[in-house]
C-alpha cells in the first residue's frame, strides 16, 4: 500500500507578481526549491492564505537570490502581490518507507527569505 504524505512545504510566502500572459506556472527563487526539495516542473498545490483560493500548477525556476514567488498564466487570477501562499508537493511513499520518510518545511521572513527548514516525519 502506499500513503499521500506532504513532501514540501513552503509557509506563508508572499506573491511577489502575477503575470497573466504566461505560461501557466508558478516562478519561485531557485532557493527556495533547493530548501523545499522541489524540481522544476514539479506538481504543486498552491493555498492562498488571503483570499482562499486553492490550485494545482507546477514550478519553474526563477531569479536567483530574488525572493520573487510570481503567479503565471490562469493562477495570476488567483492572487494578487503581496498575498500570503503556502506551496505544498506531495509524494507516494510505499507503507515500508514510511518509517524513513522525512517531509521538508520552510518558512521565510516577509521578503520570501529563508528563516528556517525543518523536517517533519509521518510518526
Amino acid at each position: 500500500m502506499y500513503r499521500k504524505l506532504l513532501k514540501s512545504k513552503l509557509h506563508r510566502i508572499r506573491v511577489t507578481g502575477c503575470e497573466l500572459y504566461y505560461e501557466g506556472s508558478l516562478t519561485l527563487d531557485p532557493a527556495l526549491m533547493e530548501a523545499a526539495g522541489l524540481a522544476p516542473l514539479e506538481a504543486v498545490w498552491v493555498y492562498n492564505l488571503t483570499n482562499g483560493a486553492r490550485f494545482e500548477t507546477y514550478v519553474i525556476r526563477g531569479e536567483p537570490g530574488s525572493g520573487e514567488v510570481i503567479l503565471n498564466g490562469a493562477a495570476a487570477r488567483l492572487g494578487q502581490v503581496g498575498d500570503e501562499i503556502i506551496v505544498v508537493a506531495y509524494a507516494w511513499v510505499p507503507e515500508e518507507a514510511l518509517a524513513g520518510f522525512r517531509a521538508r518545511l520552510v518558512y521565510v521572513d516577509e521578503n520570501n527569505r529563508i528563516r528556517e527548514v525543518k523536517e517533519a516525519r509521518p510518526s
